[in-house]
């Protein structure tokens, strides 16, 4: 034994037992265990020593740095449990209040330009057709004239769900003509278009946002993003139609009356004739702003969407006679268009959920689009 050690633990625990902040007691552990804290100076006494020496004293001075940190260990609980129960007496929410005036949270970009989308095809005769996202081989790729070979029904870009029963053996389902069929996550909301033509048959016209899934991901591009699709059918429609759908709806959107659009001919199996759509833009500040002609000095052409006349085997294959019935379709990325409009520049922030690009970036929820105010207008 060995008084003075004793009495210097005695003093220590004192001290701690009678500390009454979280400072007075780191301020005891370093004065103990820090590197030049007593009880580590005694540890290091060890080394000096002989093993018969160092046998004997080393349980005792161990004993007395366990006492020492296990009374400021205890001492920590017991000061933060003290400050907890105060700030739970302290911090009460008198639920009688009324409620904040300025509301929290924001509408996301994609919302507010799907309502956006909603608003100006309303105003154009156009209703909101939706379908699953969980869709079959036959609604996604078949009834829209694809063939089996065809690289969108490549594993590398579509999202297949493993063709087994519940009991997971090998299974199938069949499709809208009796073939099997696999399911999978869509690609694209052309499936809407198929089933409501089943549905409704002709006249129709319709719109069809929503999530669609593809195996992608970079800046501009991600396994999940959002499309609208338009779709009329009637008898005489022809590419004027589409055209003047086409250019009434961007520049309601963009807000602008100057732009521009450039048909290119193109191909996708399910129009015919099929035509890429450019628009007009400018550079101001280094961003692309639509509007103007492609063709002026400065300006450029970009690309915006796909469309075409609706192929004759789509018409059959919802069961339309081809013969009576005209169509045209177009899809564009609802999240481009976000990108354009509101100035972002990588679409991965949009599914990132940082709280601070979404206040940058978000809408009021008092923020409705009225084409007499201005679709895009912000509070």
């Amino acid at each position: 034994m060995n008084p003075e050690h004793d009495k210097l633990t005695a003093e220590a625990l004192a001290r701690i037992a009678a500390a009454v902040s979280a400072e007075a007691v780191e301020a005891e552990r370093i004065a103990a265990l820090g590197k030049q804290g007593w009880l580590s100076a005694l540890m290091k006494t060890l080394g000096g020593m002989n093993p018969e020496e160092r046998q004997a004293e080393a349980p005792r001075i161990q004993a007395l740095r366990a006492r020492v940190a296990d009374a400021i260990e205890g001492k920590k609980a017991a000061l933060e449990q003290a400050d907890l129960k105060r700030r739970l007496a302290e911090e009460r929410l008198d639920l009688t209040l009324p409620a904040p005036q300025s509301p929290s949270g924001s509408v996301h970009p994609v919302s507010q330009v799907m309502d956006e989308l909603a608003e100006i095809f309303a105003d154009m005769g156009f209703s909101v057709a939706t379908g699953p996202e969980i869709e079959d081989d036959w609604h996604n790729f078949t009834a829209l004239n694809m063939a089996e070979t065809h690289p969108a029904r490549a594993m590398h870009d579509t999202f297949y769900f493993p063709n087994v029963d519940a009991d997971g053996r090998p299974a199938s389902s069949s499709g809208a003509v009796g073939q099997q069929t696999r399911m999978l996550l869509r690609t694209h909301t052309s499936p809407v278009q198929i089933r409501a033509m089943v549905q409704e048959g002709a006249p129709l016209r319709i719109i069809a946002p929503g999530r669609v899934y593809r195996s992608d991901s970079d800046a501009t591009h991600t396994p999940m993003f959002h499309q609208v699709e338009g779709l009329v059918i009637d008898e005489g429609i022809h590419l004027g139609h589409l055209k003047w759908t086409l250019e009434t709806f961007l520049k309601a959107f963009f807000e602008r009356d100057d732009i521009v659009l450039r048909l290119r001919p193109s191909y996708f199996p399910f129009t015919e004739p099929s035509v890429e759509v450019d628009v007009g833009f400018a550079l101001e500040n280094g961003r692309r702003v639509l509007g103007g002609d492609g063709d002026a000095p400065g300006h450029g052409w970009m690309e915006l969407l796909g469309s075409g006349m609706v192929n004759r085997r789509v018409l059959e294959s919802a069961g339309l006679d081809a013969d009576n019935w005209q169509g045209f379709a177009f899809g564009v990325g609802v999240d481009r268009l976000a990108m354009l409009k509101y100035g972002m520049d990588d679409l991965r922030a949009f599914f990132d959920g940082d709280g601070r690009w979404l206040a940058h970036y978000g809408f009021s929820a008092f923020d409705q689009p009225t084409l007499s105010a201005g679709v895009g207008a912000r509070a």
